[in-house]
């Protein structure tokens, strides 16, 4: 076969434009940072189990990432550690993009944990056993996780639905676990605004009434009128463009984890999970979890009505958000969902 340079050069030309691709392929998979530290407001949560999976599991770790989970009281505490610049990071509420956007500070939601509050709002038994409808709540204490938190927008709503202002109620933030237990049961508080497995706890031993519940996608078209976003993992729009590879691997973490709860039985998670997170209490945390389990989400994708009704819902209560122009489109991406649902099939 006669030697032909013209021949030769074509193929060497295929041969690097094939190398350079996979390659390049390959480095735009790398983090450009891999040390990135994540807040989070109540991390012994349901709301926040994706995130736990993720990290127990080692998904981040298989990601090529170093990640640092700092626990907070509540979810407005965690926003403050990511404006104060201590958290690159966090897995907090969806409505938090909408207020801050309002502030004119862009974060943006990269990926859904749920598809569902699971809050829930129940009135102490021992305080206001003649509890009748919200107008009874006029003048009471109510315990949240923390003032600002997606806890007190919650019942910012219900308030609203029921004729209160947040200012005809005292907030008091009470944390997500024992504290909150301590505050029902001490009688500080008149009204609980909590998560699970806290809240199964409390009706287990006939502690509150509840007069609100998302922990269901029906329950929670009821309370919102639509489908109404919950945990998700944000950051700064600026985070997000100057570190896109770094943000693409977290959410190949997140939605793998997601995956991996689809298809994982109560005593799967019991397994994972730290200890401390059931309460000392394995077969309730067990009974919380399956009362949950479809608010999860399954892929980790932000529908698209859903930022429409936290918007709606926050107008309801917030007097920043009046004649405030929120462009809906900056508060969140399925960018990386979208991949990374193509890599976790």
């Amino acid at each position: 076969m006669k030697f032909s340079w013209k021949q030769f050069g074509i193929a060497l030309c295929l041969f690097l434009a094939g190398y350079l691709t996979f390659n390049g392929k390959l480095f735009a998979q790398t983090p450009e940072k891999t040390k990135v530290a994540i807040a989070v407001g109540g991390k012994n949560l349901f709301y926040y189990l994706p995130l736990t999976i993720a990290e127990q599991l080692g998904y981040f770790k298989d990601e090529g990432l170093d990640v640092t989970i700092s626990d907070f009281a509540g979810g407005a505490k965690a926003l403050q550690a990511l404006v104060g610049g201590s958290a690159d990071v966090v897995s907090g509420a969806f409505e938090h993009t909408i207020s801050m956007q309002a502030k004119n500070q862009h974060i943006t939601a990269f990926v859904l944990q749920g598809r569902a509050p699971q809050i829930v709002m129940g009135v102490s038994n021992k305080t206001m056993p003649n509890y009748k409808s919200i107008a009874d709540l006029k003048g009471k204490k109510i315990g949240v996780t923390a003032p600002g938190s997606s806890t007190s927008m919650m019942a910012n709503f219900v308030l609203a639905k029921g004729g209160l202002k947040p200012t005809d109620v005292s907030y008091i933030g009470v944390g997500a676990s024992a504290g909150a237990l301590s505050a029902l049961r001490s009688g500080s508080i008149d009204v609980i605004v909590n998560l699970d497995p806290l809240i199964t706890m409390m009706q287990q031993n006939n502690e509150i009434r509840i007069i609100s519940d998302t922990r269901t996608l029906k329950d929670t078209n009821a309370v919102f009128g639509g489908p109404m976003p919950a945990a998700t993992l944000y950051a700064s729009a600026d985070f997000i463009k100057k570190y896109p590879n770094t943000t693409q691997a977290l959410t190949n973490a997140m939605v793998r984890a997601l995956k991996w709860l689809q298809k994982a039985g109560p005593s799967d998670i019991a397994k994972v999970v730290p200890e401390s997170y059931q309460l000392g209490d394995r077969a309730l945390y067990l009974e919380a979890f399956n009362k949950v389990r479809e608010a999860l989400s399954p892929d980790g994708t932000i529908p698209e009505a859903g930022p429409k009704v936290a918007l709606r819902t926050l107008e309801a209560f917030d007097p920043e958000l009046a004649g405030k122009n929120i462009d809906l489109s900056q508060t969140y991406t399925n960018e990386f969902v979208k991949k990374a649902n193509a890599k976790y099939k």
